[in-house]
């Protein structure tokens, strides 16, 4: 048991040694919040422990460090008044005070040999916080804005984006949320979706009307929304053509095949008999018994329904601004009808088990054209979807 404990120990001091020498490195590499969040979590069990001094020493070395480096960014950014600073000197301020905060639980901290606590000198920096925080405000308030005068697309999108950062930071800042829906308006693609029919033969509606039902393709995002029916007031950006250009339905066949099914089953015991038909019998003189196997055979009279129909068609994205065809993509489908029955003579069990069930099935009647067509559409539809997701109007 002692030498468990005394394994533990090595164990114990060697991870401990590890984390230190972890922490240092931050230090030395200038990430001193990397190294608080390694001391802090260190330090979050058994804080007052010989063995966690050195996390004392290290979180009260970069706590000073951390925050000598953001004053003096601070005083820099300060003096160079650009107005670009604002979020880094809000930002700045927030780190200083989260990072006291995530301090604070912990102390005090004691030095054991100093007899003494470790320091760290907290400020208040909330009247910081809320003066950079409304400086930031008015800086996005007026750049969003003159960005909603832009004719540019993209301006809108980050103009939505500094919008909406503003609304996170300082929630209900003058008319915020309505110049935020304004841009994402201003800054969305409209895409408008519809079929032509260039084949000879009547494309029935439930499926075009399934196609065009983007809302089921779950491909409206933030910036793309596509309509099947163009709606007043809105400028379509673009047009998604889906061109069908062939169908073939192929002709209504049966294929009937005859062929002989066996297969050999255990039946009971029989006597071993020899070449000359007499019984085998053992060194005791009793005859041997083997088992006894019969044939089951069967005609199967095997049918096969079979009707296909494929759809040939092309994807055509437009500009609508300059009426240019941006790209082409092809897209075909095929779906198949088919249904299997038998019939037999002789023992069905002669049949694989799996093939057994074909007995039971009878002959349906044939899907009509426009069914079969309308069936299609299931997977056509499955690669339209995969078209579009693979291949954006604006990257």
């Amino acid at each position: 048991m002692q030498k468990i404990t005394f394994l533990f120990s090595i164990l114990f001091l060697a991870f401990s040694s590890c984390g230190v020498k972890t922490t240092q490195a931050l230090i030395s590499d200038g990430n001193y919040d990397g190294a608080i969040d390694r001391a802090v979590e260190a330090l979050r069990n058994n804080k007052d422990s010989k063995g966690k001094q050195d996390y004392v020493f290290l979180l009260e070395e970069a706590f000073a460090k951390a925050k000598d480096r953001d004053l003096r960014d601070l005083d820099m950014m300060s003096k160079e008044t650009n107005p670009a600073n604002a979020e880094r000197i809000y930002n700045t301020y927030l780190q200083l005070n989260n990072r006291q905060e995530k301090i604070r639980p912990l102390l005090p901290l004691r030095l054991l040999k100093q007899g003494k606590n470790a320091s760290f000198p907290f400020d208040n920096y909330s009247d910081q916080i809320v003066s950079s925080r409304n400086a930031l405000s008015k800086y996005l308030y007026e750049n969003a804005s003159a960005l909603l005068k832009s004719k540019n697309k993209l301006d809108f999108r980050k103009a939505y984006d500094d919008f909406f950062y503003l609304e996170s930071i300082n929630p209900n800042y003058k008319n915020t949320k309505k110049l935020m829906d304004d841009a994402q308006f201003k800054g969305t693609d409209f895409v408008d979706v519809y079929a032509k029919n260039e084949t000879n033969m009547v494309i029935p509606k439930l499926l075009q009307d399934d196609l065009l039902d983007f809302k089921t393709y779950g491909l409206n995002d933030k910036w793309t929304v596509y309509h099947n029916a163009r709606q007043k007031n809105i400028n379509y950006d673009y047009s998604l053509i889906i061109n069908f250009k062939e169908i073939f339905i192929s002709p209504e066949q049966i294929k009937e095949k005859e062929f002989i099914k066996e297969r050999q089953i255990k039946d009971g015991v029989k006597t071993l008999l020899d070449s000359r038909g007499r019984p085998v019998k053992d060194s005791l003189g009793k005859e041997i018994k083997v088992d006894n196997y019969r044939t089951l055979r069967a005609n199967i009279y095997e049918f096969r329904q079979f009707k296909s129909c494929q759809v040939t068609a092309k994807v055509d994205y437009v500009d609508l601004r300059t009426n240019q065809l941006l790209q082409t993509f092809p897209v075909s489908s095929e779906f198949i009808f088919e249904n299997i029955y038998s019939t037999y003579k002789g023992d069905r069990n002669a049949c694989e088990d799996n093939y057994i069930s074909y007995f039971s099935k009878r002959p349906v009647p044939f899907p009509n054209n426009e069914q079969m067509v309308f069936d299609t559409g299931e997977d056509l539809k499955a690669r339209l979807k995969d078209i579009i997701v693979r291949n954006k109007f604006r990257n």
